[in-house]
């Protein structure tokens, strides 16, 4: 009657478990191991090598940088030197402009003064 009671479990003869080659597994850890260890310094390496590059191109472009800073100073003396150059005439322009604008005053003035006469 005990065996068909569902709530009694039945004994099993206790076995150790089979021992494990300490060896084999020791060189599988190793093995493991190096694995890891290689593809974590692989990856390391590949992290500098594209900072290395990441740098060469930074460097890279601050030279064309360089060399654009450079042309635009080349220009900006130039034409530094050229408004020199011309500030004479540019002076002599507004000199003209304001005698222009003196000897219209003076012709509107003698325009009233001859229309004065005509009405005399």
């Amino acid at each position: 009657p005990c065996l068909e009671d569902p709530a009694v479990e039945t004994a099993e003869e206790a076995k150790e478990p089979p021992e494990a080659d300490i060896n084999e597994l020791c060189k599988d850890m190793f093995s493991k191991m190096s694995t890891y260890l290689t593809g974590e310094l692989t990856a390391t390496s590949e992290d500098y090598k594209l900072l290395e590059n990441m740098n060469k191109l930074t460097s890279l472009k601050y030279l064309e940088m360089k060399d654009i800073a450079i042309n635009i100073s080349r220009n900006l003396k130039d034409l530094n030197q050229k408004y020199a150059a011309l500030q004479p005439y540019l002076e002599q322009i507004n000199l003209i402009e304001e005698q222009v604008a003196a000897l219209e005053q003076a012709a509107y003035k003698l325009d009233a003064y001859s229309k004065k006469l005509g009405n005399y």
